[in-house]
């Protein structure tokens, strides 16, 4: 069975950081791309970043660029997103996906096959 569980979530000021955890297991991951999206209340899932697990290439949203940082240990099938100078704007739960993924379709949540559950991330001003 496939499981991504997200952690490290919580309420941070603006312009401090704050670093996600999502865990993977139950399939190999390798050809996958691992992606962080969020969604805020009333609004759409919104495309955040993302990351290849055999190649550690990364992709960002342009409203993230410069701020978040996604990396990734291949020994413990463990994604991160750190996340730095954070804004209120940011305020969101935040998921993690995989789903064999490329390209610019990368943005999109339809192509990702597995989520996790989110994790709340509320900054305040």
């Amino acid at each position: 069975q496939v499981q991504l569980v997200e952690s490290g979530g919580g309420l941070v000021q603006a312009g401090g950081s704050l670093r996600l955890s999502c865990s993977a297991s139950g399939r190999t991951f390798s050809r996958y791309t691992m992606a962080w999206f969020r969604q805020a209340p009333g609004k759409e899932r919104e495309f955040v970043a993302t990351i290849s697990w055999s190649t550690g290439s990364t992709y960002y949203a342009d409203s993230v660029k410069g701020r978040f940082t996604p990396s990734r240990d291949n020994a413990k099938n463990t994604v991160y997103l750190q996340m730095d100078s954070l804004k209120p704007e940011d305020t969101a739960v935040y998921y993690c996906a995989a789903g064999p993924v490329a390209g610019y379709s990368r943005s999109y949540p339809s192509r990702y096959d597995y989520w996790g559950q989110g994790t709340q991330v509320t900054v305040s001003s």
